[in-house]
């Protein structure tokens, strides 16, 4: 029997493939799309996503169902002496809270981490987590471990389009209207369980400006990081947009921090319900510390 299962859900973007290969599991979130069921990376791809957006479909996504939780656990219990459940940001899903409640009948077995992650920052908690368990971590001190740092992390998105963020009722239609006509691409950020306005820019130039001086000052005033930033991970997450756009904001982010491993993934479909297409972030977390 293994030790420690770690089990997060396609929020993080981890795709069923990625997963197989880390030795973790991914449970897949499931999609409501003109009212018929959908499961991300099941009977659900990227590209499909968006077309159905673009299209106008009418998308809401939805808890896993309990009962699929507890399937999914029972059977890794069968293999694995304790799971650490590592679900989106409880301030994003009622889905980490549904979980915390589930756990309370596993005696222990079952510790479900609510550390604030979305995307890419849940990507490298359940990382971190599949180290502290190589490390001979209990799976209690892990979500302790991981809660104890839930603000060690910052997500700066630009918005290409303010359509769909109207549609979700967070900017008035009219905040829309000005803003589409002034051409703007907005700067959000998500810092903890929140999904807020951080600045307004007129262009992507100046978005990916933003966006990189945000993150330069987060790691001189919120982490107090190396000079160097050798002990912050830096992401960077797309949706839908051209791949020539990321490639470019690649190469200035990497020209500024030559001597990173700078990871590269779309931002989970969740979050795209709400931003759209086009979009591009910019994430740093804070390293394990151990």
């Amino acid at each position: 029997m293994g030790r420690i299962a770690i089990v997060t859900d396609s929020n993080s973007g981890i795709t069923q493939a990625q997963a197989a290969e880390y030795g973790i599991t991914v449970l897949p979130m499931p999609f409501y799309i003109n009212e018929e069921l959908y499961f991300e990376e099941i009977n659900l791809t990227q590209e499909e996503f968006y077309t159905k957006l673009e299209e106008g479909a009418e998308i809401s996504t939805s808890q896993p169902a309990a009962g699929d939780v507890l399937e999914l656990w029972d059977s890794l219990l069968k293999e694995y002496e304790e799971i650490v459940y590592i679900p989106m940001s409880s301030g994003l899903s009622g889905s980490c809270e549904t979980a915390v409640m589930l756990s309370k009948d596993y005696d222990g077995r079952v510790q479900v981490v609510n550390n604030q992650r979305i995307s890419v920052t849940q990507r490298q908690s359940v990382m971190d987590a599949k180290q502290l368990a190589e490390n001979g971590w209990t799976a209690e001190r892990i979500r302790e471990y991981l809660e104890k740092t839930r603000f060690d992390s910052s997500i700066y998105i630009m918005v290409d389009t303010l359509k769909y963020l109207k549609k979700g009722g967070r900017i008035t239609p009219a905040a829309a209207a000005l803003g589409t006509l002034l051409k703007l691409k907005p700067v959000l950020q998500i810092q903890g369980e929140k999904l807020d306005a951080f600045s307004k820019a007129r262009t992507l130039k100046q978005a990916k400006t933003t966006m990189l001086h945000a993150i330069q000052a987060d790691f001189r005033d919120r982490f107090k990081a190396r000079e160097d930033a050798s002990d912050m991970w830096i992401q960077m997450a797309y949706t839908g947009v051209d791949k020539t756009e990321i490639d470019e904001f690649y190469r200035e982010v990497k020209e500024a921090y030559p001597n990173h491993e700078i990871v590269v993934n779309p931002l989970s479909l969740s979050v795209s319900c709400h931003i759209g297409p086009g979009a591009l972030a910019i994430t740093c977390t804070k390293k394990l510390e151990l």
